[in-house]
């Protein structure tokens, strides 16, 4: 899995970046965000708002906690060079 079109984002406080992903079988996943939380940056799937529900969100891609962290650990690497960029 390799991370794609980091672009850093200064629109909202707490959001810094959005990225997609490539899987190793050559599958493009859109609309990754890297957010600054109360415990520091992380990664958020992409996700829709419920209809019904305007403050609940579900999330697009399911995958496991060990994928998750390798994920976070890339884009979070990633992001660090796009940062010292600006």
């Amino acid at each position: 899995m390799n991370v794609v079109n980091m672009k850093q984002f200064s629109g909202a406080k707490n959001l810094k970046a959005f990225f997609d992903i490539e899987t190793t079988e050559g599958i493009t996943i859109k609309g990754f965000k890297i957010a600054d939380g109360k415990n520091g940056l992380f990664v958020g799937v992409p996700s829709d708002q419920d209809k019904t529900d305007k403050g609940k969100y579900w999330d697009k891609v399911l995958m496991s906690k060990k994928l998750r962290d390798k994920l976070t650990e890339i884009a979070l690497e990633e992001y660090s060079k796009v940062a010292d960029d600006k």
